[in-house]
């Protein structure tokens, strides 16, 4: 197993949402802070991860570490995404679909930030059941995951590109 060092290249982060969780004990109410974090290379890869802990930074710092372990990579044609998919995660359902240059990124703030980091520059998204913060981006990163290029649907039908493209001359 080869173990590659996610430090080497320049992560970019960014905080989705920081929520306080209470605990009602016997004593009175215990606060912690959980932290969405987002962080992404620009370039193709992004990862999410969720950190809790009593203090906020703390709970980012953890959530920065957890994003980084789960890591995806994103295929990317032309600054956009190469087909349209649902990403599914609890009842939220984020529509992700491709867009011609300069149509920019136009999707919510879960999701913006995701597609931000992955280095996607046009793409519209919607999204569909739960709001959830967390669920959105769990949704979102779901259906980048199962993203596929044209060489690779080709090669896994044992075709050429220009057979699965329909574009034979």
């Amino acid at each position: 197993m080869q173990r590659r060092d996610n430090n080497s290249v320049e992560l970019k982060e960014k905080v989705v949402k920081i929520g306080r969780v209470t605990k009602v004990v016997k004593g009175g109410r215990n606060f912690r802070f959980s932290a969405l974090v987002v962080v992404g290379d620009e370039e193709g890869k992004v990862g999410v991860g969720l950190g809790k802990a009593v203090e906020i930074p703390d709970a980012i710092r953890k959530g920065i570490d957890d994003a980084k372990k789960n890591m995806i990579r994103v295929p990317l044609v032309n600054s956009t995404l190469p087909h349209e998919i649902i990403g599914e995660f609890g009842s939220a359902r984020v529509l992700i679909k491709p867009a011609a240059a300069g149509t920019g990124v136009i999707a919510g703030g879960a999701v913006r930030a995701v597609m931000e980091l992955a280095g996607v520059k046009n793409v519209r998204a919607k999204c569909i059941g739960s709001s959830s913060a967390i669920n959105v981006v769990k949704a979102t990163i779901a259906g980048l995951s199962e993203m596929r290029t044209v060489e690779e649907v080709a090669k896994d039908r044992g075709l050429s590109v220009e057979a699965v493209t329909g574009q034979e001359g």
